[in-house]
């Protein structure tokens, strides 16, 4: 019974809705015919018309790159082969050297190098590691090194440290992609 009476009541709402035919003036009536005004044809150069499909694939390969490199997943913007050519170039002479900061006065048989920051550079002389401390551009002082596998810990491809092993001595640690090293110093008293 239900079912009956909301049929019913749908076809009565249905059929009440008026119709309206195509010979009227509403849009349906023009819905084929071209509303837009004639328009003169031009004769375009082969200059124009190269400058203006340069415009039109500039606009596309912006918006076609751009969409390119966010669909691009995390991981997958190097591949191995290059990775490694990109690493090196970062590490070109614009590369930043890193810093220790030294909170106490170290002896040398040279003499004492006093408390302060200090840019650490590794190098192989006579295949032996070197670490040269510079202030600015300046060469204060080079300690000779122990190469290890050791990596300290540290999530950096290239870092320098100190830690302290007892109340008179330092280990001063350094990390490169070309080798890891440490060297002992004596605190100064």
């Amino acid at each position: 019974m239900k079912k009956a009476l909301l049929i019913s009541l749908s076809l009565f709402i249905l059929c009440s809705i008026p119709v309206k035919s195509a010979e009227s003036d509403d849009l349906w009536g023009n819905f084929n015919t071209d509303i837009t005004p004639p328009k003169e044809s031009k004769f375009v150069s082969d200059e124009e018309f190269d400058k203006a499909l340069d415009q039109m694939n500039s606009k596309v390969n912006k918006w076609k790159t751009r969409f390119q490199k966010r669909n691009i997943p995390k991981g997958e913007e190097f591949s191995q082969s290059n990775e490694t050519e990109i690493i090196n170039n970062n590490q070109g002479e614009k590369a930043t050297l890193p810093v220790i900061s030294l909170p106490v006065e170290l002896y040398f048989e040279q003499g004492t190098v006093p408390v302060g920051h200090y840019q650490v550079k590794g190098e192989m002389i006579d295949g032996r590691p070197v670490l040269n401390f510079y202030q600015a551009s300046d060469l204060i002082f080079r300690l000779p090194a122990t190469e290890t596998n050791d990596d300290y810990g540290k999530d950096e491809i290239l870092f320098a440290d100190w830690i302290e092993e007892d109340n008179n001595k330092l280990k001063i640690i350094y990390g490169s992609l070309d080798f890891n090293a440490y060297a002992y110093v004596d605190i100064a008293q």
